[in-house]
């Protein structure tokens, strides 16, 4: 930090320290003013400009200063100068100081701030420069936050210091004028009686109503600014038209049905979209022919021989189709229509916020409709690798046409997605080399949750190669090779397949968001508010289009928030929760996970306890011959509050819905403790991982006081054991346990 800005630190802070040292805060205290009304209004009487000037000069600086006592001198200024004066007063001392405030923030913290956090700003930095006056009107207008806050943080954005001033002088003035008037009743009450004044009543209930009106009215200008250039229709053939038939499209659509909803839901390619076709069925169906397989191969840990599988890949893939057609007509226009829903084969196009355009075999047609909510998914990602493209590679899409069996397989991604797969077609038979440029897989997880998924790919056969960086392709007589870089050299992998699993971009082009002006994020979904708005209200987006979990369940979870807001908002907009969400990685061991893991509680700076329990403990898990995991359980400190989740392990997926369940409705670990589970079961793993924090609250002084509670009693009453035990109980220090599995 540079001299200057250090000197400016120190004065500021110096100041701040005074204000509270020399107790100047019951100065702008509502008491002392009234104590004090009869003589400012004397002074006042006799020196009009210079009580004007001078109290003009203290609200700057209380507000420069961030100085409590800015809401108490705007009611004195009522009082004092009247409603027209005190305004106009208040109005300019307030935007001045906030602005001073601004710069004196933005000349201190900005270069630090943003050299040190730049890249977690980015995308706020970005919202200011598109949108700065906009949103700093909405706070200014409704202050949902203290507006010496407001002024700090805005200084270390990137918005122009004359906008920051109009537009905090425009956005404070109504709230001044609400607060200015009260100040003048205030004024006038000269008993207790007074307090109830029909005045001072109704000055009280428009400061509580006012950001709700304000709110109102920000809403109202900013639709109408969205709407400007686009014709109403006087009437419209839907309540809601639903873009793509996946998990956040069908229930979107299932929903509006049940309440008696004209909708219409689009889709272009295939009812049930990426989870039934090409996502979560197929792969879940493929994994448990693959873990057959493995199981088959570990015959003599089950007191077998030996066992041996013949199988037919194409056969395999064929079943894993059937398992598709299977569950198809839960998804299926049969359904659906049956429903209620009016569903449409065809590539949609929204032509303005009230219209959309279907075009199928039969031609186009348009349909007006009151809500749109967009549900259009999302598709593989393909890396800008040269020659990847050009040879076609795999992705979750287009793996399941295959019907020969890849003598080598190269899984490019760490993530879920590529770890699935990689060890399907490695205990099928394929040599798997699985490439990720991050220092492991399954990076989103805690290192030694990634050491286990990593010891068991090794262990089955998949050259797994972390830390490598996929650079180019080449085919060389004949054969295809991925060039990988590591540690500055390079490494040739010759394959015949290779599997493109790095990830998913929504699809957001080809369906009108770019003529409407509907913008993206920087992470390529849908820009959403928390009602999942659009940039027009009416418009509305959920699901992996608009993230930012990217799961079936979540993408339901969404369309709920979503069908509500677009058919009901009118009475009442409900804040889309993502504070419990659960997922899984269908890997063996399989890892499932909800809330905070251990990095990210580090990373966000949060305090946590961890509590471990090892399921190479538990008797079931022990009797199936899959004595392997971990459930791992991060806590408040001092609290059972649960703050995060995750099992390794057989059937972890199952066995993290207690946890969600009580993540979701305020359980904590006292009561997983307290409740009976089956024996032997897997679930008792949730319980033990509890009892495992129970006993680490025990403290060696509650221990001190049992040992010598339990010695009076074989001492037929005697208080001395008791007695000489009592300077232990001053020790909070907690004995040491292991993560062996406590009694229930």
């Amino acid at each position: 930090m540079r001299k200057s800005k250090l000197l400016a630190a120190v004065a500021v802070i110096g100041l701040i320290a005074a204000f509270f040292a020399f107790d100047l805060a019951h100065y702008f205290t509502l008491d002392y003013f009234k104590s004090q009304q009869a003589a400012i209004n004397d002074y006042y009487s006799a020196h009009a400009v210079a009580t004007a000037a001078i109290f003009f000069a203290i609200y700057v600086a209380v507000t420069a200063l961030s100085f409590p006592g800015a809401t108490v001198m705007t009611l004195a200024a009522g009082a004092i100068f009247g409603l027209v004066w005190g305004t106009v007063i208040v109005s300019f001392a307030s935007t001045l100081g906030a602005t001073l405030a601004f710069l004196l923030a933005r000349f201190v913290l900005r270069d630090s701030i943003q050299g040190k956090f730049g890249d977690k700003l980015a995308a706020i930095n970005a919202g200011i420069a598109r949108d700065g006056p906009s949103y700093l009107f909405t706070l200014r207008l409704v202050p949902a936050f203290p507006f010496f806050v407001i002024n700090l943080v805005m200084g270390l954005t990137p918005i122009k210091t004359w906008t920051y001033y109009w537009v905090s002088q425009l956005g404070m003035f109504a709230g001044t004028i609400v607060y200015v008037y009260a100040g003048t009743e205030i004024g006038k009450i000269e008993s207790l009686r007074g307090i109830l004044s029909p005045t001072l009543i109704i000055a009280f209930t428009l400061l509580g109503i006012f950001p709700f009106i304000a709110k109102w009215m920000v809403n109202a200008i900013k639709a109408r600014k969205v709407y400007a250039k686009w014709p109403k229709p006087a009437r419209f053939d839907r309540n809601v038209i639903v873009i793509g038939a996946g998990s956040a499209g069908l229930v979107t659509a299932y929903i509006a049905a049940a309440v008696k909803a004209e909708v219409t839901l689009i889709e272009k390619h295939q009812m049930g979209g990426d989870c039934l076709n090409t996502g979560c069925v197929p792969s879940k169906a493929l994994i448990r022919s693959a873990k057959f397989l493995a199981h088959a191969q570990r015959a003599r840990e089950f007191g077998m021989k030996s066992a041996t599988v013949e199988f037919d890949f194409a056969e395999v893939m064929e079943r894993v189709q059937r398992v598709v057609k299977t569950i198809e007509p839960h998804d299926s226009i049969a359904r659906y229509t049956e429903l209620g829903v009016d569903c449409v084969m065809g590539k949609a196009k929204i032509t303005s916020p009230w219209t959309v355009e279907i075009t199928t075999n039969a031609g186009k047609r348009t349909l007006t409709t009151k809500n749109i909510v967009i549900a259009a998914g999302a598709r593989p990602f393909i890396p800008p690798i040269p020659g990847l493209r050009e040879m076609n590679p795999l992705t979750s899409d287009t793996v399941w046409a295959l019907r020969t069996l890849p003598k080598r397989l190269v899984v490019l991604g760490g993530g879920p997605v590529g770890c699935e797969l990689a060890q399907c077609f490695a205990r099928f038979g394929s040599a798997v080399t699985q490439v990720e440029m991050l220092p492991r897989l399954m990076v989103r997880e805690d290192p030694e949750i990634s050491e286990m998924v990593m010891r068991r790919f090794t262990a089955e056969g998949i050259k797994v190669m972390v830390g490598h960086k996929a650079q180019r392709i080449v085919v060389e007589s004949g054969e295809k090779i991925l060039v990988v870089g590591h540690a500055g050299t390079e490494i040739r992998i010759p394959f015949d397949e290779l599997l493109c699993a790095v990830g998913r971009v929504a699809n957001t082009e080809g369906y009108g968001l770019e003529e409407l002006g509907i913008p993206s994020t920087a992470a390529r979904t849908v820009e959403i508010n928390e009602y999942l708005q659009t940039r027009y209200p009416n418009i509305y987006a959920c699901g992996d289009v608009a993230g930012p979990y990217q799961f079936t369940h979540t993408a339901a979870h969404m369309a709920w928030y979503a069908a509500v807001n677009a058919l009901f908002g009118r009475f009442r907009m409900f804040k889309v929760d993502y504070s419990v969400i659960p997922w899984a990685t269908y890997t063996e061991p399989e890892v499932a996970r909800v809330g905070l893991n251990e990095q990210e509680a580090r990373e966000k700076g949060v305090a946590h306890e961890v509590a471990t329990y090892a399921i190479a403990d538990l008797d079931r898990a022990i009797a199936d011959e899959e004595a392997h995991g971990v459930v791992k359980v991060l806590t408040a400190p001092g609290s059972d509050k649960i703050l995060g989740a995750t099992i390794v392990g057989e059937h972890a997926g199952d066995l993290l819905a207690e946890f969600v369940l009580a993540m979701k409705h305020g359980l904590g670990l006292n009561k997983i403790l307290g409740t009976m589970h089956s024996y032997p079961t897997l679930a008792e793993a949730n319980k033990f991982a509890a009892g495992v924090w129970k006993r680490a609250q025990v403290t060696q002084g509650q221990l001190s006081f049992a040992q010598a509670l339990n010695a009076w009693g074989r001492d037929d009453g005697s208080l001395a054991g008791v007695i000489g035990q009592l300077p232990a109980l001053a020790s909070d220090k907690r004995p040491a346990f292991d993560s062996a599995r406590p009694a229930s």
